[in-house]
């Protein structure tokens, strides 16, 4: 008889459990992916019972996912769904929490147990001392992991500090620190797109690839995390974690395999090659904006410097992309929701067409659409048709809704946490890597902390600081948005 396998989530009460997790983890139920005899404690300080919790995980999957609502497939579902009440950064808790799952399982078959992190990062520490305390880190009868949420530190020393706790009471293949942005299908494409197709890594190199920009950007402001997003700003809420993962998987050399180490070794080489940005030389590098109304927003303080939007201009010293700028950039209340990236090929170096005087053709572009619309476009040039010699750029076009079908992308949750439950951390954080990350980051915070580059005010509804405009034209190049509904 295998052995029981449980998914524990301390926080369990929160927003994320019900908007992300169970949802994520019905989808799995659904599909049959999860291990035989698995069953999900919601375990949190608030009182209540499997009932209660079942309840809660019912609204929340109707609210948030409601076209995945089954009723014979949820009655299944509920069945496997228990609750514990209990502060669990005390060891005599999470000894009575081990008594309550020995009372769920056989325990002559062993446990699998897999603990998520779902509560404030403040909490991580004493959660995991806790863990081993109880015993409950040791594996005696089944392997043990943690799933830690982000955002994992603040800068490099507090996130240097709690790898240090975390590896007091775990081992490092035990940790998976998740960022939701690795488990999204189009991102994980993307390997496909470069190693399965013969026809772009040929051309993935300095020689043919003028700049590369990755955008994320949000339509909406800051809703009600005035106070939280206050204290981090875009910086640290997006581009330590988001944009540098991504900016990795699109530079990465081709990995000897797909195991996990290697994977996550070829990214890690890419952080490594990511040139600093010294807090003297962000003022050239960088752009910083504020919305116009953050400082009316709820929990905002007065005169706050804190940045909305930025843009960052890296550059990866290696042979691949040596003198290549990798443009990023993140906002709140932009022109729309979108996450992309664009990879613009170098102009041909020699025109043999005669064209009308003004005008010329425009380099190829490779637009990988990540959300809302996901797919990849790639855009060329044709001859119009006519007497006289004209040019136009078309797309050729590939969206996963038309091909697939609506709805057939899995939330990035269910990925991970299949992934987490059968031992793969590909699309997880490594401790080096969280760390390579802060590195890059910490100067050009400390520059903007003391107001280099200026703090530049932009509209709602716009792309951003006119400043960050020219922060391309200055180099004869442009923001490119190619991601449209199909």
């Amino acid at each position: 008889m295998p052995p029981t396998t449980f998914l524990v989530i301390f926080g369990a009460s929160g927003d994320l459990t019900r908007r992300k997790l169970v949802p994520a983890l019905f989808g799995l139920h659904r599909k049959g992916r999860l291990p035989p005899g698995f069953r999900l404690v919601g375990a949190a300080r608030s009182p209540g019972d499997d009932e209660g919790f079942r309840a809660q995980s019912l609204q929340g999957l109707k609210e948030f996912a409601p076209s995945a609502f089954e009723v014979e497939a949820w009655a299944s579902f509920a069945s496997r769904l228990h609750y514990l009440g209990g502060d669990f950064a005390m060891p005599d808790e999470v000894r009575r929490l081990d008594r309550f799952l020995a009372s769920l399982s056989d325990g002559e078959a062993g446990r699998n147990l897999l603990f998520y992190f779902a509560t404030p990062p403040q909490a991580y520490t004493g959660l995991a001392a806790a863990l081993a305390a109880a015993g409950l880190a040791a594996e005696r009868d089944g392997w043990r992991r943690v799933v830690v949420e982000k955002p994992f530190g603040s800068d490099l020393a507090s996130a240097r500090a709690l790898n240090d706790a975390l590896h007091r009471h775990l081992r490092e293949d035990q940790i998976y620190r998740i960022d939701h942005y690795l488990g999204k299908e189009t991102v994980q494409n993307l390997l496909v797109l470069r190693f399965a197709n013969s026809i772009f890594e040929p051309l993935w190199n300095r020689n043919y690839i003028d700049h590369v920009q990755i955008t994320a950007a949000e339509s909406v402001g800051i809703e009600h995390r005035g106070r939280f997003y206050d204290s981090v700003g875009v910086l640290r809420d997006v581009f330590q974690n988001h944009l540098l993962s991504l900016l990795a998987i699109v530079a990465m050399e081709p990995p000897a395999s797909s195991q996990p180490e290697a994977l996550r070794d070829e990214r890690q080489k890419v952080l490594q090659a990511v040139r600093p940005i010294g807090e003297a030389e962000a003022a050239t590098h960088t752009v910083r904006g504020q919305y116009e109304t953050y400082l009316g927003e709820d929990g905002v303080q007065p005169g706050s410097q804190t940045a909305t939007y930025g843009s960052v201009r890296f550059f990866i010293d290696n042979w691949r992309w040596h003198g290549v700028p990798f443009y990023l950039r993140s906002g709140k209340h932009l022109a729309a929701k979108t996450t992309q990236i664009t990879i613009q090929f170098r102009s041909v170096p020699h025109l043999m067409f005669p064209l009308p005087p003004g005008e010329g053709i425009r380099p190829n572009v490779l637009f990988l659409c990540l959300q809302p619309h996901e797919g990849i476009h790639l855009r060329f040039e044709v001859k119009v048709p006519d007497s006289m010699q004209r040019f136009r750029s078309v797309d050729m076009e590939f969206h996963y809704s038309e091909d697939f079908g609506p709805g057939a992308l899995p939330d990035a949750y269910e990925r991970l946490l299949l992934d987490a439950l059968n031992g793969d951390a590909s699309l997880y954080m490594r401790a080096d890597g969280i760390e390579l990350g802060w590195a890059l980051i910490d100067p050009i915070q400390r520059a903007w902390n003391a107001g280099q580059p200026p703090l530049r005010v932009y509209r709602r509804g716009t792309w951003g600081p006119e400043h960050a405009e020219a922060f391309l034209s200055a180099e004869g190049r442009a923001w490119a948005m190619g991601c449209d509904e199909p």
